[in-house]
């Protein structure tokens, strides 16, 4: 009797049939999980935003929509996060006047789009707003 060394056709269809499959689960999950991860990138500027308005209303009795007056660099409006991930604004809370509250929307850009936009207030709201409109607490 001969000594066979190697792999049959079949072994290695069944081997490349597993990896396929592990693959089919582990990739979406990857991505969602890479998306969460990437909200750092408007996180960690918003709340430093939100900071920074605290200062201003401190030496001004009201908050501002300009966050150039904050000493951000503002481009068509928006102040663009680091890795360019999202474009943060400022805006009143609903209908209250600017000396009550400010709000800043953090609108998702390219692929990270999929994930939702951030909103934070100065009352405290932190919510992701997903694409189909509703809200989801952070």
């Amino acid at each position: 009797m001969k000594i066979k060394y190697g792999f049959s056709l079949v072994e290695l269809m069944v081997t490349l049939a597993i990896i396929a499959i592990l693959a089919s689960i582990a990739v979406p999950g990857y991505q969602n999980y890479s998306l969460r991860g990437d909200r750092t990138d408007a996180i960690d500027p918003m709340q430093a935003i939100l900071n920074a308005q605290e200062l201003y209303y401190a030496d001004n009795d009201s908050y501002t929509s300009d966050l150039s007056d904050l000493g951000l660099t503002v481009s068509g409006g928006a102040y663009t996060t680091p890795k360019g991930r999202y474009k943060i604004t400022a805006a009143q809370c609903g209908g209250d006047p600017l000396t009550v509250c400010v709000e800043l929307t953090s609108t998702a850009q390219g692929p990270q789009a999929k994930d939702g936009d951030l909103i934070f207030n100065t009352r405290n709201k932190r919510v992701l707003r997903l694409s189909d409109g509703t809200e989801k607490e952070l």
